[in-house]
C-alpha cells in the first residue's frame, strides 16, 4: 500500500519536472533510480526489519531518506502547481507557452530546503508549550496543579536514547506534579529498542508517571512492551483509573486503549470500564491516544481529554487532511459538547515522514484551574 501511494507522487515528479529538463539522457536515467529509489522508502524499511515502521539503518542514512522522500512529496504539489499555472497562460494566450529550466531548477531548490527544514524541525528536542485549562468541580487543592503531557515519542533509530535523554532532562526541569504519557512510545522490537527507551525510566513526577498504549505498541509485541514500561516505572491505564489526592481533594486520571487493539486480538477502548469503581462528582481526565472519540468521552462526564497521534498534521495544508481522518481534530484545544479537548502535535513523530512545517512538535505543560 505504501509503495503505491508513494510511487504516484515520484512518477508525476519524473515525468512533469524531471524528464523536461535540458539534460543527458544517462543523467536523467540515473536521477529516475534516484528518485523511486527515495520514493521506496517504506519499502527498503520493511526490508530491514519486517516492518514499514521501524527502520533500522543507521541514522544518517534515516535522516538522508526522510530528507529525500521529503523533497519528493513536497516538489510533487508545486509541479502541479507549475503546470496548472502553464495551461493557463496557454489559454489566455491562445499557444503554447516554455517553461525554462531555470524555473524547474528554482521549484527543486525550494522543495529541497524545505524539506530540510521540516526534518530539521523533526528531529529537534521540543520546545515548552504552556497552557492553562480550567475544569468545573476542581478541588482547590488541584488549583495550579501541573501535568506534562509527553505524546508519540516514536522512540527509533531516528529517535535515540541520546535524544530521549535530552527530552528526559528537560521534563524532569519543569517540576511537574504528574507527567502523562498519551501513546507511540517506540517504533521496533524489544530487542531493538531496548537501549534506546532507558532513559524514559529517569522520568520523575511527585504523583508518579502514567502511560497508556497508542497504536504503534500494538505492531511490536504489545504485552511485551507494556510490560517493560511498567518495569521502567511507568504505570498503564489499560482500560482503568486511579484516584490523585492532594490533601482533601481528589481528581480521576483515567486511560483506555487504543482503537487499533481489537484488530490485534486485545482488548478494546472501553471508557465505561475505565471508569467503573470512580467515584462520582469528582473532574475527570481521560488519556487516550486518538481523539477522534472525544464526543463518547464528553457524554460520559470526562473532562479533560489529552491525546496525541496526530502529530498536529505535520505540514500546514497536510493537517487538514489529518483532520477529516480524526473526526476534525488535528492540533491544540477543542470546546467538545463542554469537555476540552486538547490533541498534542507530539514530542517526536514517525521516523517514516518525519517532516515538520508550521506544525511544531511540543512538552505541554498543562496548568489546571478551577473553573465556574
Amino acid at each position: 500500500m505504501f509503495r503505491l501511494i508513494f510511487v504516484l507522487p515520484c512518477l508525476f515528479v519524473v515525468t512533469r519536472f524531471l524528464w523536461p529538463l535540458q539534460l543527458p539522457i544517462p543523467v536523467k536515467c540515473v536521477a529516475t533510480v534516484i528518485l523511486f529509489a527515495a520514493s521506496q522508502y517504506h519499502y527498503w524499511s520493511q526490508l530491514s526489519s519486517g516492518s514499514v515502521f521501524s527502520p533500522e539503518f543507521p541514522r544518517p542514512v534515516v535522516i538522508l531518506f526522510n530528507w529525500a522522500f521529503g523533497t519528493i512529496i513536497l516538489l510533487a504539489p508545486m509541479q502541479l502547481l507549475l503546470d496548472v499555472g502553464t495551461l493557463i497562460a496557454m489559454l489566455v494566450h491562445g499557444g503554447g507557452v516554455g517553461v525554462p529550466d531555470g524555473i524547474r531548477y528554482g521549484l527543486g531548490t525550494v522543495a529541497a530546503l524545505l524539506a530540510a527544514a521540516g526534518v530539521r524541525q523533526a528531529l529537534r528536542v521540543p520546545p515548552l508549550k504552556d497552557i492553562e485549562i480550567g475544569i468545573r468541580g476542581l478541588a482547590p487543592q488541584f488549583n495550579g496543579y501541573t501535568v506534562l503531557q509527553l505524546s508519540d515519542l516514536h522512540i527509533s533509530r531516528l529517535f535515540t536514547a541520546k535524544w530521549a535523554r535530552a527530552v528526559v532532562e528537560r521534563a524532569n526541569g519543569l517540576g511537574a506534579n504528574l507527567i502523562v504519557v498519551t501513546g507511540d512510545l517506540i517504533d521496533g522490537s524489544l530487542a531493538a529498542r531496548r537501549a534506546d527507551v532507558e532513559p524514559l525510566r529517569d522520568l520523575r513526577a511527585a504523583d508518579g508517571v502514567y502511560v497508556i498504549p497508542g497504536n504503534h505498541e500494538y505492531f511490536f509485541s504489545y504485552r511485551a512492551w507494556m510490560a517493560h514500561y511498567a518495569e521502567m516505572g511507568m504505570r498503564a491505564l489499560e482500560n482503568d483509573h486511579v484516584v490523585l489526592v492532594r490533601g482533601g481533594g481528589r481528581l480521576v486520571l483515567a486511560g483506555v486503549t487504543d482503537l487499533s487493539a481489537a484488530h490485534t486480538g486485545h482488548p478494546a477502548p472501553d471508557l465505561a470500564a475505565a471508569l467503573n469503581g470512580a467515584p462520582k462528582g469528582i473532574p475527570i481526565i481521560l488519556l487516550d491516544h486518538q481523539p477522534r472519540a472525544a464526543r463518547q468521552a464528553a457524554a460520559l462526564g470526562v473532562a479533560l481529554q489529552l491525546s496525541g497521534h496526530t502529530h498536529g498534521g505535520m505540514i500546514i495544508g497536510l493537517d487538514r487532511l489529518t483532520a477529516r481522518a480524526n473526526a476534525g481534530y488535528v492540533s491544540g484545544r477543542y470546546d467538545v459538547d463542554g469537555m476540552t479537548l486538547y490533541v498534542n502535535n507530539g514530542t517526536a513523530l514517525w521516523p517514516g515522514f518525519a517532516l515538520r512545517l508550521g506544525r511544531p512538535s511540543e512538552l505541554t505543560r498543562i496548568t489546571l484551574r478551577s473553573a465556574v
